[in-house]
């Protein structure tokens, strides 16, 4: 694997609800610190591969336990970018509910944004977004629609059979350990000043003129 300069790696956790707003959020601090290297993995990049499934059993899987992501290797890939080396990490298909068999080259970063509520040891600031259940519900179902090609009967089915209470007993806890807690994500731009802010005075780094 290829080596960086870099001597230090700050780790920002984001954790929050299904279609919370955390995703606009990641992009709004990466486009903050433009002029930095900056890195993003997320959780569901790791979603555990089911080649041995058919796609109507893979269907039937709960994705929203703990259990269906392959934490163990996310680790071992903060470990690596933490020491300089780049990383293969897996791509998944939301379509097929697997993973593909291509991966993405990820190179080590100055910043490394993590989406995942369960790492909080390994993050230097912990981030949660806090959006109410009604809009992530909405939220949610017009992105699955559109853009992973579901119909809504299915996501509804999903949401409530698995998404909402699986966000009760595992997302919601996490807040209590939230440095800072956003409302309403990305659109809450008070809040991601005070972020950008706080990040950079933690890397010693500059926020972009275009933040």
């Amino acid at each position: 694997m290829s080596q960086a300069n870099t001597t230090s790696t700050t780790i920002i956790g984001v954790a929050g609800g299904s279609a919370s707003g955390k995703s606009t959020l990641v992009r709004k601090l990466q486009e903050a610190f433009v002029d930095e290297h900056v890195t993003t993995l997320c959780h569901d990049f790791y979603y555990k591969a089911h080649d041995d499934l058919s796609l109507e059993e893979r269907s039937k899987l709960n994705y929203d336990h703990p259990h269906s992501f392959d934490t163990d290797m996310m680790i071992e890939h903060i470990r690596q970018l933490k020491q300089g080396q780049s990383i293969q990490r897996p791509v998944y298909s939301f379509t097929d509910h697997n993973r593909l068999p291509q991966t993405v080259c990820v190179q080590p970063a100055k910043v490394l944004i993590l989406e995942n509520k369960e790492l909080r040891e390994l993050m230097d600031v912990k981030v949660f977004v806090d959006t109410d259940d009604d809009v992530r519900l909405a939220r949610r179902l017009v992105r699955d629609v559109q853009e992973r090609g579901r119909d809504m009967n299915s996501v509804l089915k999903q949401y409530f059979s698995t998404v909402k209470p699986m966000h009760r007993d595992f997302v919601e806890p996490s807040k209590r350990y939230a440095d800072v807690i956003i409302p309403e994500g990305g659109q809450n731009e008070v809040a991601i000043d005070m972020l950008i802010n706080r990040i950079a005075a933690h890397t010693g780094g500059g926020v972009s003129h275009s933040a």
